[in-house]
């Protein structure tokens, strides 16, 4: 599983002209399912973005994670994470989970967020979708459970 982390003071999902999910100050997340995932990937990476240390502390240290400030989050499908670019000049997205497993494993991490007892917003998985943000820093971390080798 893959997501890309934005720290951003707002942020928010519209689709066919409504607003399916927003943020204010807190964390973007993009997510994507792998095709080797499995249920507890998800559980894994849910746990680590949450305790995921990219707020900063009163020291100016990024010492703090969602939990700690009590942040918002807005949660985006983004099946495209997954694309090997290294051949070519068009994306392969092979790497990426099937449609019907990426929705499955999404709608589990958008669950597993959501039980954090944050504020949580989500996209629209499959959707054509229009993202706003205002990132803070910017702040951006690429996040990968680790493969089993």
């Amino acid at each position: 599983m893959i997501v890309l982390i934005q720290r951003v003071l707002r942020s928010s999902c519209t689709v066919d002209g409504e607003v399916t999910g927003e943020c204010g100050n807190g964390l973007l997340l993009f997510v994507c399912a792998e095709k080797t995932d499995t249920p507890k990937t998800v559980s894994a990476m849910a746990n680590k973005v949450l305790k995921y240390r990219v707020f900063h502390d009163d020291m100016g240290k990024m010492n703090l994670s969602a939990l700690d400030i009590g942040a918002e989050i807005l949660v985006v499908p983004q099946f495209t994470l997954a694309a090997d670019t290294n051949s070519g000049t068009r994306p392969s997205l092979s790497l990426g989970a099937s449609p019907e497993v990426g929705k499955k494993f999404f709608e589990q991490f958008v669950e597993e967020i959501k039980s954090s007892g944050l504020k949580t917003g989500q996209g629209v998985f499959g959707a054509h979708m229009e993202i706003s943000l205002v990132n803070d820093g910017p702040v951006t971390f690429w996040l990968q459970v680790p493969k089993k080798s």
